[in-house]
């Protein structure tokens, strides 16, 4: 029988994942739903309803104890209030309350989906056993989560270690978010796409312009998707050498859509690094590809709330712990 389950949610501007996630991170039941194209902020939450509803009908339902979000930000996991760039209907929206009316008072814990991502990867993944890591989600936006002296970090709100939004060129393209220069408006998979367009890069047959294609175009030699991705890897050096320099990470975890291109993206990544990362106590970490997949969101959102532990973690005498949408951990 299966105990201290939690029915986690991943909530993107493409997606709506659902899954039951059991102690030993282990998917039990899953479920998706298309996230509504700039929908009203009820159409959304009807997504999510959806989502949770297929979850409840499961005959593992009734031994959920918690609810773990992982969602697009920026989040407010002290208000339960979200408000992500990429799901323009969601500004301030409580979040949390719905979540937790639908689920039946069960205790919700919100974080970023980067703190997530972070959750997952120190759980199971790439930075399973380090104690101060830095992972990072580099696709349509670039996020990312902290995991410092052996716990998650999420900050107050739920939104530490958002390197998309650290500023790396101060005299560079205003971002989204309102600010400019950041590393999501170099590094992004549509941002590495638009650049290479705009410097002359033209697409392949299949009219195929995803960053996916210019690294495609890059392993083949051509200069401008080459300069894209290398452009990318330096604001993406420039963010981890920042990081590194304030909280001293021993490594840096790179998942995501972008990600995938490989070397393509980790070798001028790793050789810009080195430039910028020249203090002594900031040249050592390891920038390394994330092991999670797409999975890490969910897996994520279920490390993220305290209901149920990392058995691993609890063995070796560390805890994952956040603070829940109230302010206090989950039980």
């Amino acid at each position: 029988m299966h105990t201290d389950i939690v029915a986690a949610l991943d909530i993107g501007g493409t997606k709506i994942a659902g899954a039951l996630v059991d102690s030993g991170g282990d998917l039990l039941v899953r479920t998706q739903r298309p996230t509504p194209p700039a929908g009203e902020g009820e159409q959304v939450m009807a997504a999510v309803g959806e989502v949770l509803g297929e979850l409840a009908a499961s005959p593992l339902w009734p031994a959920a104890r918690a609810v773990g979000i992982g969602s697009a930000g920026p989040v407010d996991s002290n208000a339960g209030t979200v408000s992500p760039v990429n799901i323009p209907g969601w500004r301030d929206y409580p979040l949390v309350r719905g979540v937790r009316e639908l689920a039946g008072g069960l205790p919700v814990t919100l974080v970023g989906d980067g703190v997530a991502m972070a959750a997952a990867e120190h759980w199971q993944g790439a930075a399973r056993g380090r104690v101060n890591a830095l992972c990072m989600v580099v696709s349509t936006g670039v996020g990312g989560g902290l995991v410092l002296g052996g716990e998650l970090h999420p900050g107050p709100t739920g939104n530490a270690g958002h390197i998309g939004h650290i500023s790396v060129d101060l005299d560079g393209d205003s971002c989204p978010c309102g600010g400019r220069g950041c590393v999501e408006r170099i590094a992004s998979g549509p941002n590495i796409a638009r650049r290479a367009l705009e410097r002359g890069w033209l697409p392949g047959p299949d009219k195929d312009v995803s960053a996916a294609a210019v690294a495609a175009s890059a392993r083949d030699g051509d200069p401008v998707a080459v300069a894209s991705f290398e452009r990318a890897a330096r604001a993406l050096a420039a963010g981890i050498a920042a990081t590194a320099t304030l909280v001293e990470i021993e490594i840096a975890v790179l998942g995501g859509g972008v990600a995938k291109s490989g070397e393509v993206l980790f070798a001028p990544l790793r050789r810009a690094l080195r430039e910028y990362a020249t203090l002594s106590f900031v040249r050592g970490p390891e920038v390394v590809p994330a092991q999670m997949g797409t999975d890490a969101g969910l897996i994520g959102a279920a490390a993220a709330c305290g209901d149920v532990r990392p058995a691993r973690a609890a063995r070796a005498g560390r805890r994952v712990r956040t603070p829940s949408a109230e302010g206090r951990p989950c039980p």
